[in-house]
């Protein structure tokens, strides 16, 4: 990791509350944050594909968007609820994002694989609070979580 304040315990928990906030406002539970080598938050986000209506609008981009233009992505750390799909993957390595702290992959496990291969730290918390947000929220709306995995 870049530095001991990306303590992943810490900073999954911007991106638990970030899936709370998700949730609340009747969307998929998936939550992201951004941070520098220093620790600071840089931008934080949430799924927003049924709130906005926007099949893009995932947690991590989200959080990339939200935490605005940076020179360079190399020196900071992704933190995200679950593993990373395809598509939030391929931002991780298109800006050379070098950590991405996992709240879990038991649910679905994305690109991870990849991004290890690719030379991505990939740190999976396999945090049960994350594995129990999601499953409630997959139980009772099958059809929106099949969606937004592409199936």
């Amino acid at each position: 990791m870049a530095s001991p304040s990306h303590e992943p315990v810490a900073v999954l928990q911007v991106a638990l509350a970030e899936a709370r906030t998700g949730l609340e406002e009747g969307g998929i539970p998936i939550g992201s944050g951004l941070f520098d080598a220093a620790g600071n938050l840089l931008g934080r986000g949430h799924n927003r594909r049924v709130q906005e209506d926007d099949p893009t609008a995932h947690a991590e981009v989200d959080a990339f968007r939200n935490a605005g233009r940076r020179r360079t992505y190399r020196d900071t750390v992704m933190s995200t609820t679950l593993a990373p799909c395809w598509y939030c993957s391929g931002l991780i390595r298109q800006f050379g994002i070098p950590t991405v702290i996992v709240g879990e992959s038991r649910t679905f496990t994305g690109g991870i694989d990849w991004l290890r291969e690719c030379g991505v730290q990939v740190i999976d918390c396999d945090s049960q609070e994350c594995v129990d947000l999601l499953a409630t929220f997959i139980e009772q709306s099958p059809e929106i979580w099949n969606e937004d995995i592409g199936v």
